[in-house]
């Protein structure tokens, strides 16, 4: 995702130069993208920005699942350690001017407590212990501090519904791609999507826009879980939370799909998220509903037949709307 996002930034005329920084060389094309290969839990992260006369930084390395960061202590020092060293960079540099840091709406987690629909002024019921979510929740934080320490700087900070489509692999899609789906017995939880192309096109459109503040970014609309597991035309057993949480850990250590604590609440209460902020004050739309970003990642599956909204026409994959 950060070698289509920096692709897509690179070809608006409206950026001058897009740098991509990771440990690990992108694989595939780039495009007019320079690469910079560094480690952002390192001080070394500063001498590029100064370099490179960097004026704006999208920060999209805080990663989910242990498995792809070998290990919970690596996803924590990459998430955490990595965000405080890229903001200290940030802090000192004189260039920057707009920070824009994609987040989750995995950090408001799940419970029986949470309200119908979550705003940007809310926060979790239950503070996160551990995980994914702690670690956004942290990193969120850190980046509030930063915003009060350098006034000058624009900071935008994206929370993103669960990301879906075609190539997205993580907690969710892994747990779609599963031949039989598990569910918690007696729940049917409220789930909330976001394109991949809408997640590219709203950071896009945040770098461009310069509207600093915290916005829920996702589809319209909801799914239940029930619908969604028709939709795919796939058999599913409900079955005890305690026994969900086994079967996850087994999938895990298999590493066929990652089932955190905080995937377990997802699947047992679900979430929705207010998007009025999105609209009224970043200025952004998805093209997606939560129904059709499904739809699409269907199609990836097998399934025939997407869904479209009557009001508009079907999105054109790749089509840039800003």
């Amino acid at each position: 995702m950060g070698r289509r996002f920096a692709r897509l930034a690179a070809s608006d005329p409206a950026i001058d130069r897009v740098i991509g920084v990771d440990v690990v060389p992108p694989r595939g094309d780039i495009g007019d993208v320079s690469f910079v290969r560094a480690d952002i839990r390192t001080p070394v992260i500063a001498k590029v920005l100064a370099k490179e006369d960097v004026d704006t930084v999208v920060h999209m390395s805080v990663i989910a699942t242990p498995g792809s960061a070998g290990g919970r202590n690596t996803m924590k020092e990459l998430n955490v350690m990595g965000t405080l060293q890229l903001l200290a960079a940030c802090q000192k540099s004189p260039t920057i001017r707009q920070l824009v840091v994609k987040s989750t709406t995995t950090m408001y987690g799940a419970s029986s407590r949470d309200p119908a629909m979550f705003t940007e002024d809310m926060g979790p019921k239950r503070l996160p212990s551990a995980g994914y979510a702690k670690d956004v929740f942290e990193i969120e934080g850190y980046v509030r501090g930063f915003a009060r320490r350098r006034p000058d700087v624009v900071v935008t900070t994206i929370r993103a519904a669960n990301v879906i489509g075609p190539h997205v692999e993580s907690p969710i899609t892994s747990y779609f791609r599963l031949p039989v789906i598990p569910r918690v017995f007696g729940f049917d939880p409220r789930l909330q999507f976001l394109h991949e192309d809408d997640l590219l096109d709203g950071l896009k459109h945040a770098v461009l826009a310069d509207v600093a503040g915290t916005f829920n970014v996702a589809g319209d609309g909801i799914l239940m879980l029930s619908q969604a597991i028709r939709r795919l035309n796939k058999p599913a057993v409900s079955m005890p939370a305690f026994a969900v949480g086994r079967l996850g850990s087994t999938l895990r250590q298999a590493r066929v799909a990652d089932f955190s604590p905080e995937q377990l609440s997802f699947l047992t209460f679900g979430r929705g998220v207010d998007t009025t902020r999105m609209r009224t004050e970043l200025g952004f739309e998805p093209r997606f509903t939560t129904a059709e970003a499904f739809a699409d990642f269907g199609v990836s599956l097998g399934v025939p037949v997407p869904v479209q909204t009557a009001s508009r026409p079907a999105a054109t994959r790749g089509q840039l709307h800003v």
